[in-house]
């Protein structure tokens, strides 16, 4: 019982860091017209079509942060519908 006790504190606390680093990326993203990203000046760029590399790496570090982030929502709740921990 306190292995997975110990199991599910790991799990919070990592939810909790991919959760932060999750906002950040979002924020870090250019924006794609339209709505608030206008309104603070994503509008103003010329390249709006093209994708540096940089970017692309931005989303793929996006999209492997979000999975992780799900699959700690997940566990975390069968560690809760199951009382494991």
């Amino acid at each position: 019982m306190l292995a997975l006790a110990g199991i599910k504190i790991g799990l919070q606390i990592l939810l909790l860091i991919t959760s932060l680093l999750l906002t950040l990326l979002i924020l870090l993203h250019k924006g794609r017209g339209g709505g608030l990203s206008d309104m603070f000046g994503g509008g103003l760029n010329n390249t709006m079509g093209s994708s540096g590399v940089a970017e692309r790496n931005l989303n793929r570090i996006t999209i492997i942060l979000g999975l992780v982030w799900v699959v700690t929502i997940i566990v975390l709740g069968l560690f809760s519908s199951y009382n494991w921990a």
